[in-house]
């Protein structure tokens, strides 16, 4: 069964940090690629990041470029999404999941080019 375990959500000031985790389970880590994506309410699913679990290669929305890293630590089977510099429009559900192959790759920011999904973490930034 696959499972992921979404953490280190919360509230926290603007300006803050917070490090999001994602401990997957259920499947071949190292053949998916694992992204983060983030949902706030009365808006749509937005791709934040992607990192590649073979060699680590990593992809940013432009809303993250700069303020957000996301890293793996494969051995652990989890991913984690550090998130600094945080504004009141980061507030939303983030979500990771699980992807693989060339077609995912090529439409990371898309919700149809993920196979599993995460139950999500809440982050609210106060202004």
């Amino acid at each position: 069964e696959v499972q992921f375990l979404e953490s280190g959500g919360g509230l926290v000031q603007a300006g803050g940090s917070l490090r999001l985790s994602c401990a997957a389970s259920g499947f071949t880590f190292d053949d998916y690629n694992i992204g983060w994506f983030r949902q706030a309410p009365g808006k749509e699913r937005e791709g934040v990041s992607c990192i590649t679990s073979r060699d680590g290669i990593t992809y940013y929305a432009d809303s993250a470029k700069g303020r957000f890293t996301i890293s793996s630590d494969n051995a652990k089977n989890t991913v984690y999404l550090q998130m600094n510099s945080l504004k009141p429009e980061d507030t939303a559900v983030y979500y990771c999941a699980a992807g693989r192959g060339w077609f995912h790759l090529a439409n990371w920011k898309r919700g149809y080019a993920y196979n599993y999904w995460g139950q999500g973490t809440q982050v609210t930034v106060s202004s």
